[in-house]
Formats: structure tokens, sequence, C-alpha cells
């Protein structure tokens, strides 16, 4: 697998942690009901992805419902909600199969599309399904030289980077073993991901994740909240919810080594960073910018004519 670094990347990484909110689109009464669900669209995620995007609201959009047990149902959903914010050149590929990813239609439309989005369900089986294929192939080169966006949601946020949780339970996070780890698609290295993490009280998962390699940057992605990821290493809070980063380089003892299979770790100075919407945090230097810090300086007109701001 190719593993790009930061400074060939063209392309945009949008990674989600679940449960977008689209707007009620599963109801009846869908289009009388619309408008009420507007007020998301114009500040939320799906906005902003089209806002990112090559060709804005006329760039071409495929959903890709591989790690979903439904696809039939949350394929149109999402075709639906990006419509209402108009973005109308949007389908949906329902690859089930892996010969169906090298199929020369799936791929051309692969090769045209701006913006790929993944939705959720199950990562395994999105990269068991699509790992190693002409598609997945034809993503990382669109990643690495094309203006292209990946946004994935939920499974598809935790497939982006090159190290993938699978499996591992939030109660037993914290015991020796319980957590499983396997390659993911590997658009971006040196992080690993994990999803619905406020909601389903995951920071367990991802502090057994990080404390067995500290140099990878665990990330844990809250519902209708995700990162917008630039240049490959330049990261900024979206969505409505939290963002929190677990950086292990500063650990000083564990007993990892030393306890059973099903035992629980100790983890002396794992360091952590909650973010939310607009703040940033730098891959390479490792900074994070809290957007609207109450330590920032700000001077008024007063200040400058007395001669405090040099």
């Amino acid at each position: 697998m190719v593993i790009f670094t930061a400074m060939n990347i063209r392309g945009k990484l949008i990674i989600i942690g679940g449960a977008v909110d689209k707007g009620s689109f599963t109801e009846t009464d869908i289009d009388r009901t619309a408008p009420k669900n507007l007020n998301f669209f114009e500040a939320g995620i799906l906005k902003r992805i089209i806002e990112e995007s090559k060709h804005k609201a006329d760039s071409r959009i495929e959903v890709v419902t591989t790690a979903s047990k439904i696809p039939r149902e949350i394929g149109p959903e999402y075709v639906k909600a990006l419509h209402y914010l108009g973005a109308d050149n949007t389908d949906v590929m329902h690859i089930e199969k892996r010969e169906q990813a090298i199929e020369p239609e799936i791929l051309e439309r692969l090769k045209a599309a701006d913006v790929l989005m993944f939705t959720g369900g199950d990562q395994l089986r999105l990269t068991s399904i699509l790992g190693g294929t002409a598609f997945h192939d034809i993503i990382l080169e669109k990643y690495r030289n094309e203006d292209f966006i990946y946004a994935g949601t939920s499974a598809g946020a935790a497939a982006a980077s090159n190290n993938m949780i699978y499996q591992g339970s939030s109660s037993e996070a914290l015991l020796k073993g319980e957590v499983k780890i396997t390659s993911g698609l590997g658009l971006i290295d040196g992080v690993i991901i994990d999803t619905h993490f406020v909601q389903r009280g995951r920071i367990g998962r991802l502090f057994q994740a990080v404390v067995g390699n500290p140099k990878v940057l665990g990330i844990g992605l809250g519902e209708d909240t995700g990162l917008l990821i630039t240049d490959g290493r330049q990261m900024e809070a979206i969505g409505s919810g939290l963002v929190i980063l677990v950086d292990g380089r500063e650990i000083k003892d564990t007993n990892l080594t030393q306890v059973e299979l099903g035992q629980p770790i100790s983890i002396n100075h794992l360091v952590t960073h909650v973010m939310s919407k607009h703040d940033t945090f730098n891959l390479g230097t490792f900074k994070m910018n809290i957007q609207s810090s109450q330590y920032a300086e700000t001077f008024t007109q007063a200040d400058i004519e007395k001669g405090r701001v040099v």
C-alpha cells in the first residue's frame, strides 16, 4: 500500500463521526418537512463538503454504500439530502462484491467523481471488499494528484487511515487485547480514527490503540462532528460536536507488556486535546489552535492610540 507524505497531497479528507444530520428524509412527508431541516444544511457538514469540492454545487458526487447493511435505503437518503443543498449531480454506487470494484463502468464513474462519500456501516466490510482493488488504487491516486474529496462518515471515516479499529467493546476497551486493529484504506498515516466517540463512550478504545503505538495520534470523532484535513496534515474541526485527540508521545509508563490478556491496562501521562468547531490542529507540528481562545490577545482602538500595541 502506498502511503503519501503531506508534501504531495492535493486532495482533501472529510472524516465524520457518524449520525450526520441529513434532515428527516426517512419520513413520508419529505417535501412538506424539508424546509424545517435546511438550517443544518446551510451551516453543517454536508454543506461544507459541497463548498470544499472542486465545482461546488455542480461537483460530481458519488455515494458509496459498501459498508452499510441497508445500502438500498441509505444511499437514496444521502442523495435526497444533497439534492436539497443544490448538489443535483449526485448518484449512488452499490458495490457489494469485490468483482464489482473492477467493473469498467464503476471505475469510469470513480475517475469522473469530484467527491466520494462513504456511508456508515461496517469498516471491515468496506476494506475487505475494496482493499487492493483497482477502485482502491484510483481513490489513492485521485487523492494524491487531484482536487478531490474523500468524505466518510462512521465506517467510512474509520477506514480512511492506515491503521483501523474494527472491533472492541466500549466497556472493556482498557482490558488488554480487547481492541482489534487492522489495515485501513491508507489515505492518511500516523493517525487512528474512532467514531460515535462521545456518545458511545469509546475513549478507552482509543487509549489502548495509542498506548500500543504511541507514535500514532488517536482521533475520536463525536456524532455530527468531523475533521476537514488539507495538505495531509492541517485539520479543522467541523460540525456541531467534539473531536478528541489522544497523543501518546509523552507517555511515561504503562503495564501493557506485563499484564495478561484480559487484564486492565495502566497508562501514565497520556495527553489529550478537545477540539470544537473551527479549531485547528497541525499533524506536522502537533500544535493546536483554539479559534475563540480566551487567552487570545485583543486590542481596542484606545490601546493602539495609547501605545500599548507595538
